[in-house]
């Protein structure tokens, strides 16, 4: 079977989430479309407060085989790293 509608990348961020987590790929015709679907196919226990949807063609990644020559340059850059930064014990999410 062929599918001549976009592919869009689904997100959900859960109720005790702050972040959205990628969750899987569904094909729809358009943005409202691919977010009602979203919400039937990956929430159907309630448990997302949010969808995000990305039409796939607009992601762009990095290549996995190329990330030495990526991530060098930070090694450098010890100031990049959290371990020179005390936080507050009162501060939860960082």
């Amino acid at each position: 079977m062929i599918n001549n509608e976009p592919l869009w990348e689904v997100f959900i961020r859960s109720k005790q989430g702050l972040d959205h987590k990628h969750v899987g790929s569904l094909h729809a015709a358009d943005a409202q479309m691919a977010i009602e679907n979203a919400r039937d196919v990956y929430t159907r226990r309630m448990e997302g407060v949010s969808i995000w949807v990305v039409e796939s063609k607009y992601i762009h990644a990095s290549n996995p085989d190329e990330a030495a020559s990526l991530y060098d340059p930070a090694n450098d850059k010890i100031y990049r790293h959290p371990t020179f930064y005390n936080l507050p014990d009162e501060l939860k999410y960082m």
